[in-house]
């Protein structure tokens, strides 16, 4: 808004010293009923710029479909019924009711509205609507950007899952299942096929449910806890109103998936990992039990989430570490249609 005001106030500036230059042939002109003149212009100006701003969004919307010859006439009309309205409200009205000596005639009124007219044209084409287009392109390179981040990150997810260690070691724990307890075997397996299930649906878009997130992570906590045993203690408390917020697939699994692998623990030392709500953003922490040989990290889970998060909203991931404690907070988002279809 501000920078609206301020360019509005220049190019008001501008352009009625321009015009005083051609009347009077000099800029060195000040005079109060003048300056009033002035601060209408001031006022048609920044109206425009507004107005023009909406304009150029609905035309340049994906929704609005019309052929282009159609589209260019309906904006260059709407831009001039705009100005022709705006010319009434902020110039002749104004000077009707403030500055009575001036004069309407015929010819005079046609020239204003002729030169108001041709002057939000130009504003319009070569100003707003260039600017909207930069915005436009802008946001197609972002959600571009979103894609590519969202691709690597669903290849990375199933590639972990598919990982011939993790198929190793989920084999070996049902393996020795199936004759100690048939039942958790069985659920065992419930787990596996969610985990793989939820992610490849949670694949085809941007944002899914903290709900869906919290049955991926919550399954694949059961297939740690079952292989680690008293090593792994996991705290979820997620408020049923946020079940229905959004979150970027896989997320959190990642996030749960990299405090296992980078710390040690054991039945007498377990790594609790917390994962809960905390103003407007879900939490993973957990405290730090640095392994004695720690696995060297490329970092592609956290650095992946956050340009993720950074392509698609302008909400941050908050990164804090301490001596003893290291947490993550993602930005809960909107779950709207658009980020589904």
């Amino acid at each position: 808004m501000l920078r609206r005001v301020t360019i509005s106030a220049l190019a008001a500036v501008l352009l009625f010293y321009v015009l005083v230059f051609i009347k009077l042939g000099t800029i060195f002109f000040f005079q109060i009923e003048a300056m009033k003149e002035l601060i209408f212009f001031f006022l048609f100006l920044l109206f425009t710029f507004w107005t023009h701003e909406k304009i150029a969004a609905f035309f340049n919307s994906n929704g609005l479909k019309i052929p282009s010859g159609w589209k260019l006439l309906l904006e260059a009309s709407s831009v001039v019924l705009i100005s022709i309205a705006y010319s009434v409200i902020f110039t002749f009205i104004p000077q009707y009711l403030f500055i009575p000596t001036v004069e309407f005639t015929p010819q005079g009124v046609r020239l204003n509205l002729t030169m108001a007219a041709f002057l939000s044209l130009f504003i319009y084409y070569f100003i707003e609507r260039q600017s909207s287009r930069k915005r436009l392109s802008e946001e197609l390179l972002k959600t571009e950007k979103l894609q590519k981040e969202n691709l690597k990150s669903e290849l990375q997810a199933i590639k972990n899952q598919i990982d011939p260690h993790f198929l190793f070691n989920s084999l070996n724990v049902l393996r020795s299942l199936v004759f100690k307890d048939p039942t958790k075997a069985y659920e065992f397996i419930n787990r596996l096929s969610v985990v793989y299930r939820v992610i490849l649906e949670s694949s085809r878009r941007t944002v899914i449910s903290v709900e869906e997130e919290m049955k991926l992570l919550t399954s694949y906590a059961f297939l740690m806890q079952t292989r680690f045993g008293k090593g792994l203690i996991f705290k979820f408390d997620i408020p049923a109103d946020e079940l229905k917020s959004g979150i970027m697939p896989t997320a959190l699994q990642v996030l749960v998936e990299n405090a296992i692998k980078h710390n040690s623990f054991s039945s007498e030392e377990p790594l609790i990992i917390e994962v809960l709500v905390e103003r407007e953003h879900i939490v993973v922490r957990n405290q730090i039990q640095r392994k004695i040989d720690p696995i060297e990290s490329l970092g592609f889970g956290l650095d992946n989430t956050i340009s993720r998060y950074r392509a698609a909203t302008d909400k941050e991931v908050i990164v804090k570490e301490s001596p003893d404690e290291f947490e993550v907070k993602l930005p809960l988002l909107k779950l709207e249609e658009e980020w589904t279809s």
